[in-house]
């Protein structure tokens, strides 16, 4: 679901608990204990014998949802995203558990797009088109032309990205029409809420990424299994955005799994400890929650309505030199060190270009540098530097050494926490939000799903 606000509590969308059938005659429980159990229990006795060799769990990646195909191509071509975004190869094994995961997003996604055509909610294609054109730019860095060369080339297409979009528009537009015209937050609850952040002013906010896989009860081993492949293959350098858009089933996939910034107290208590003891970039998972199971990764942590030096905005330059073409590590290495002694030798960001173009070196102004946004390693290190210092070389030898030199800085001021407005935003969509887990739990319930 395309988020209305990046900075939200904790959403999911909750899969449905599959139906069991109770054969009280047959397995020897008797009518009469049938109809002793409380209206709607379901009644399980505790010598189940299973009848025939049909395991539920192993599905070919092809179903029909209310009529609608989903077809082993639209599996493989989604699964192709995350395979090429991630330049990971998985074992046949993995990729099997992968498209059950994958194919239940898209039996998902056909009830939401069919929920949405049911309530003549439209999407026209030329919307559909320019959201595709944003990602082709945004995203690969290249045009529409070039992208449908690309996802053909890694064994996806471009219909397939375009349905997801579609999904994605179709079911925000449905909720923003059926739900949240009836979501009512009170001034007073907000200012009530304004109370507790003051409160609670000086404590610690965690910016979280989450993954969240349903699992119901008979499919619970596989879905473990299933996110422990995705914590894997994140440490070997996959995207936690990139499996988080695809294979996510709470309704932050479209941001990537960002709950923007949150206090542990909003998280359920098995996410709250794990949350605790975490450290920025960590990833952990997966930790087993009502329903399912979640992938956790720390984005970020801060304290409440107080300043955080990381949000300095700062002036720099950088200065580089690149090497020729042959050139070994050993003179590499002595000529870093020399470029750094002659930059070093600058009075300050005054005179750094006169300097830097006696040795050659190129130099590049920016006076808005956010110290937050610079990788970890950096941050901590800028921020000690005073105005005409700079950090020592880095760099490698095929890209070359560069060296930073502040120059200024304006320090943050204290936070004053966000204002009404964006708070009951923020409280709206969060109850839009529990609506839609509701909403799409009863779709899969009332769904005729037939697996081939």
């Amino acid at each position: 679901m395309v988020a209305v606000n990046r900075n939200r509590f904790l959403k999911r969308t909750l899969a449905g608990v599959a139906s069991l059938a109770v054969l009280a005659g047959v397995l020897g429980t008797g009518a009469a204990s049938a109809q002793s159990a409380p209206q709607g229990a379901i009644v399980i006795p505790d010598d189940v014998k299973i009848f025939g060799n049909d395991n539920p769990n192993v599905r070919k990646a092809t179903a029909v949802v209310n009529g609608d195909v989903i077809t082993g191509t639209d599996v493989d071509q989604r699964l192709a995203l995350i395979l090429a975004a991630n330049q990971n190869e998985l074992s046949e094994e993995d990729q099997k558990r992968l498209r059950l995961q994958v194919l239940r997003n898209l039996i998902d996604e056909t009830l939401q797009i069919q929920e949405a055509e049911a309530n003549e909610v439209e999407v026209a294609q030329a919307e559909i088109d320019q959201s595709y054109a944003r990602v082709a730019a945004q995203n690969f860095d290249q045009d529409t032309s070039a992208m449908d060369a690309y996802l053909k080339r890694i064994g996806s297409s471009a219909e397939s990205l375009k349905r997801q979009i579609r999904g994605e528009m179709s079911w925000q537009r449905l909720l923003q029409r059926n739900i949240a015209p009836f979501i009512n937050v009170s001034e007073d609850e907000v200012n009530e809420t304004i109370q507790r952040l003051e409160a609670s002013k000086g404590t610690e906010e965690y910016r979280i990424g989450e993954i969240y896989l349903a699992a119901p009860a008979e499919a619970r081993e596989q879905v473990y299994n299933n996110a422990s492949q995705i914590v894997q293959q994140i440490r070997e350098g996959g995207s936690f955005v990139a499996y988080a858009r695809q294979y996510s089933q709470a309704s932050t996939a479209a941001v990537g799994g960002d709950l923007g910034w949150i206090r542990l107290a909003q998280l359920p208590t098995e996410l709250a400890t794990v949350a605790r003891e975490m450290q920025p970039g960590q990833l952990v998972g997966p930790v087993e929650v009502p329903g399912g199971f979640d992938i956790l990764y720390l984005i970020d942590k801060r304290q409440v309505l107080t300043a955080d030096p990381r949000d300095a905005i700062l002036s720099l330059k950088q200065i580089s030199i690149t090497f020729p073409k042959g050139t070994t590590e050993a003179q590499a290495g002595q000529r870093a060190e020399d470029f750094a002694k002659t930059i070093q030798s600058a009075k300050g960001c005054g005179n750094v270009e006169e300097v830097a173009a006696t040795i050659g070196a190129q130099v590049v102004t920016n006076d808005q540098v956010k110290a937050r946004d610079l990788p970890a390693q950096i941050q901590s290190a800028i921020l000690q530097l005073s105005p005409g210092e700079s950090l020592p070389p880095f760099g490698s030898l095929e890209d070359g050494v560069r060296m930073l030199m502040l120059c200024g800085r304006d320090d943050p001021q204290s936070s004053s926490g966000p204002n009404f407005d964006q708070l009951m935003a923020q409280m709206e969509d969060e109850r839009i939000n529990k609506r839609a887990q509701m909403y799409l739990r009863d779709l899969r319930r009332d769904a005729v799903i037939e697996y081939n």
